[in-house]
């Protein structure tokens, strides 16, 4: 009976990573791409990795544990592992290291898309122990734009990549006929990853994060020996006796010669090498300088000088030198804090200055949270200004990269400018939305008008005191010092002021008119509506989803809930998803290749989002209020409903009072959709009951009402147009009758959204 190979042949040696290896060997076989062997060998290590791998093979027949007679070195354990693997790749993982999720699936999908090259080569991040998730700064010769695969010769900059074994899948059979293997001693990587980058025939990249390689805390594991450090020798001389062995080769001798002395210098860094051996190292460098040297080769002044100095063995030169660099960049370093607080301090001097001057009763600023462009409720209400009041002149504070967000005719400020500060002191009106400055000395006349994003739905303000884990460090006496400024505060509904004025105690007066933002989504026409979808890239007659779930302060990496690849091939090719994450998620939501997951995350409006889209998908976030004045199908996935509600608080009881149909878990959302009772008779009267609650003022009409109430002072305002009244925003689906369950393949091909719209 024939045994099936697997894909893939996860690698993975283990000496005294007992504290790690559960982690990374449960993001191997967690993984979406279930195909494939985890080779785990024991390197004879004295604490409990060779049990851990034991259990872990009882536990799923998918590993296959090796346990080495005596210590071998993480070489030859690899070796070991290559041995006995029987996959198709060959992928590597250091025993303290994990793969990403969904890894292997995107490896496996661009090993098929460019015909099984060689190797491809994909990108990692480093882990540190404080919880911070750095990707490599040389991702940038990962790119997938043009053909693949390739040989060497198409991307040279692979060479200058991490020569590691953690970043490539290695065709095995490729590695077995080269007999690339892993030498003795330390440094083992580099004589087996520059052979085997210039024996592929056929390379491939992958542009996606796929192992996060850990950084341990300074004393926080085993030390390597120092002495160690002194393979690296021997360890270029089999490189560059391998570039001698072919003289098609010695076209790349120049860049791994610079390569090599790069990392010569990075190892005579502090804290690497013991003052007994750094006499030794540098002269053993000046040989391997002298011995290896392309004369004529172009590098800059300041890497000629230091690769001249090692090959001269010019050891007291050298360490001068790197002190008096190492001077100069803490004097930089500190001249840059000294002009910063200078400059601090001749800002908050101006504004002292421009606060003794005239108010200009017409100006206005504006800010959204966190230096964000033009957009939400300030955004509607500048836009309202300019309508209904435009003797005023309105001005938007931006981080200069938003600037091209804000509309012609309104200036544009940026944070911690002279003319901020100028405008934050002068300017009649302040409108923003989580805060403009912590130095605000708010004004005798001065209105400042607060708009929060949104109706509450998990606990915010002073209900955040019992929920630390939301409340990440909030300063409370702040807070409240801040409320203490606000003369308006615009409330969506009634549940939000009564929520608001309890959390925020002030003496602000509370405008509950509706939600600002809402009034694009009302005033839109059929006309907008398609524009937005096609510039979205959204086939006609597709039900486009948009997955957008809220942020969980309970976890410190966040991720998306949902399989969206499983979910678009289960739901069939008249679906796609539109995936947006939290603004503070940090970077996209997915990396999924798939042609019917297009990642929204950059996107700057949301509002044409939620225009594009036929229905949304989220969990916990307060979309759904905006979204439910759309008149449009809502569905809510309730997974750790328990953990959300305990971390966070919620006002809002969803399984008493649902936007429409819920689902607990990712086969039931599948089967709503497939079901068709996602836009059926019962989500209809839930979305109703619900957006009779939660938007009685949206009508279009919020902005105007609240400047006709601040700037111009009038009583009688517009009435409410009511709810049945309302004519629904137009959708641009072609049906959104009970659709067909199908499975389909999935298709390469990424695509990201961030073109402003």
């Amino acid at each position: 009976m024939d045994v099936p190979v697997p894909r893939f042949s996860v690698i993975v040696p283990a000496y005294q990573v007992q504290a790690y290896l559960h982690e990374c060997l449960a993001s191997v076989l967690s993984q979406s791409y279930p195909d494939l062997e985890l080779v785990v060998v024991d390197d004879c290590s004295p604490d409990a990795c060779g049990e851990i791998a034991d259990e872990c093979a009882e536990r799923d027949a998918r590993v296959r544990p090796v346990h080495l007679p005596r210590t071998e070195g993480p070489g030859p354990a690899r070796n070991a592992g290559m041995e006995r693997a029987a996959g198709d790749y060959l992928v590597f993982l250091d025993g303290d290291d994990t793969l990403a999720p969904d890894a292997l699936r995107g490896i496996a999908d661009r090993i098929k898309e460019t015909g099984e090259p060689d190797v491809v080569v994909y990108g990692h991040a480093r882990a540190y122990w404080t919880g911070e998730t750095v990707p490599d700064r040389a991702a940038a010769h990962l790119t997938e734009q043009g053909p693949a695969p390739f040989p060497l010769t198409g991307r040279p900059g692979l060479l200058t990549l991490p020569a590691v074994a953690w970043n490539k899948a290695v065709r095995r059979e490729f590695a077995e006929r080269e007999g690339i293997v892993f030498p003795p001693g330390g440094h083992e990587h580099t004589p087996w990853s520059y052979p085997l980058l210039m024996a592929a025939r056929s390379l491939a990249t992958l542009d996606r994060v796929c192992v996060h390689h850990r950084q341990r805390r300074r004393g926080g594991g085993p030390a390597t020996p120092d002495e160690r450090h002194l393979d690296v020798f021997a360890q270029y001389d089999r490189v560059f006796a391998y570039v001698e062995s072919d003289p098609e080769l010695a076209r790349w001798r120049p860049v791994l010669f610079r390569r090599m002395a790069d990392h010569l210098t990075t190892v005579l860094a502090p804290g690497r090498l013991p003052r007994s051996v750094r006499a030794e190292f540098l002269r053993r460098a000046g040989v391997h300088c002298r011995r290896y040297r392309v004369p004529g080769t172009h590098v800059p002044p300041a890497v000629r000088l230091r690769h001249g100095l090692l090959r001269l063995g010019l050891r007291r030169t050298y360490e001068a030198l790197r002190l008096a660099s190492a001077l100069r960049r803490r004097t930089l370093k500190g001249c840059a804090k000294l002009l910063g607080r200078t400059r601090t301090a001749a800002l908050r001097l101006h504004y002292r200055v421009q606060r003794r001057l005239p108010l200009r009763a017409d100006r206005a600023l504006f800010a959204d949270a966190g230096g964000r462009g033009y957009g939400g409720n300030p955004g509607a209400l500048e836009e309202a200004f300019r309508t209904f009041a435009p003797h005023v002149r309105t001005a938007w504070a931006a981080d200069p990269a938003h600037h091209h967000t804000v509309p012609p005719g309104t200036r544009r400020l940026a944070p911690d400018t002279a003319a901020y500060w100028t405008a934050l002191a002068r300017s009649r009106y302040l409108v923003h939305h989580t805060g403009l400055d912590a130095g605000l000395v708010k004004r005798r006349g001065q209105v400042l008008v607060r708009t929060p994003a949104g109706t509450p739905l998990k606990h915010t303000g002073l209900d955040l005191r019992e929920h630390p884990a939301a409340a990440r460090g909030t300063d409370f006496g702040r807070l409240l010092d801040d409320v203490d400024s606000w003369d308006h505060l615009v409330s969506p509904n009634r549940h939000s002021t009564l929520t608001w004025e309890r959390v925020f105690p002030g003496r602000y007066a509370t405008l509950e008119f509706g939600q600002p933002r809402s009034d694009v989504l009302q005033r839109a026409t059929a006309a907008d509506v398609t524009r937005l979808r096609e510039t979205l890239g959204i086939p006609e007659g597709t039900v486009a989803l948009l997955y957008a779930p809220a942020y969980r302060d309970y976890r410190r990496t966040q991720r998306a809930g949902l399989d969206l690849e499983r979910l678009v091939t289960r739901l069939g090719p008249r679906y796609m998803v539109l995936a947006r994450a939290h603004p503070r998620h940090g970077g996209p939501l997915t990396t999924a290749r798939h042609d019917r997951i297009v990642d929204v995350t950059g996107h700057p409006s949301v509002e044409a989002l939620c225009l594009a889209s036929d229905a949304l998908v989220t969990d916990y976030s307060a979309l759904m209020f905006d979204y439910a004045g759309l008149d449009r199908p809502i569905v809510v996935h309730t997974d750790e409903r328990e953990a959300f509600e305990a971390a966070c608080g919620t006002y809002v009881d969803l399984r008493s009072c649902p936007p429409g149909t819920m689902a607990r878990d990712e086969d039931e959302l599948i089967g709503v959709f497939s079901g068709g009772d996602w836009c059926g008779p019962r989500s209809a009267q839930l979305r109703a009951a619900f957006r009779e609650r939660f938007c009685p003022h949206d009508d279009g009409r919020v902005a105007e009402r609240v400047v006709r109430r601040v700037v111009l002072g009038e009583a009688d305002l517009p009435p409410v147009v009511p709810l049945a009244e309302r004519r629904p925003a137009p959708s641009a689906a072609a049906a959104l009758s009970r659709p067909p369950l199908a499975t389909v393949p999935q298709p390469a091909g990424p695509r990201t959204v961030t073109d402003s719209l």
